[in-house]
């Protein structure tokens, strides 16, 4: 289903298809051919943020999801310090990437001033530049790439792990774009 559509999967109470938002965390179950994952839907809107927070001491990671369209907004910022102060390793996927005018490198600018210059466009992964961004990260992560000229996928997997990179990702849920490729 769709939220605007009023028909979207966990979006179930009569409240939110009426209005077309998440009010009420909810979850659903998902496999991979590798994972099984717990999906905790939490609202976005900021009138509902008390909501989002209490899910939060039970996340193994996050995934903040940020309008292309409207860029890094105040309510945001607020839900990028809760995951800090949470310790949340942290991915962001940049929706709306189909709409006119919406600049992935103007938007990767915004998320390094006012969220973590460790803010890394995961779209360009395997590019030396990439592993340059990557590299900049931590000290051992330079130490690799300087020796290798790249940085492996474990050490990436550990900097996230230690929030000390935000892989960030590009798309349109609405069209499934780059869903995949974050997934």
């Amino acid at each position: 289903g769709r939220v605007d559509h009023g028909d979207a999967y966990l979006d179930t109470h009569q409240l939110e298809r009426a209005r077309g938002i998440t009010i009420f965390s909810k979850q659903a179950l998902l496999s991979t051919e590798h994972l099984d994952i717990t999906l905790v839907d939490t609202p976005g809107h900021v009138d509902f943020s008390g909501e989002a927070e209490r899910t939060m001491p039970i996340l193994d990671c996050a995934v903040l999801v940020i309008s292309g369209t409207d860029g890094v907004q105040a309510h945001t910022v607020t839900l990028w310090k809760l995951l800090k102060v949470y310790n949340i390793p942290t991915f962001l996927f940049i929706n709306k990437m189909d709409q006119p005018d919406n600049d992935a490198a103007t938007i990767m600018e915004e998320l390094k001033l006012r969220l973590s210059a460790e803010c890394i466009d995961f779209t360009q992964a395997g590019t030396e530049e990439f592993y340059d961004s990557v590299a900049t990260c931590s000290e051992a992560a330079l130490e690799e790439f300087l020796e290798t000229d790249e940085v492996s996928e474990q050490t990436i997997a550990d900097m996230i792990k230690r929030r000390e990179v935000f892989p960030c990702f590009f798309g349109s849920a609405l069209k499934l774009t780059g869903v995949e490729e974050f997934i």
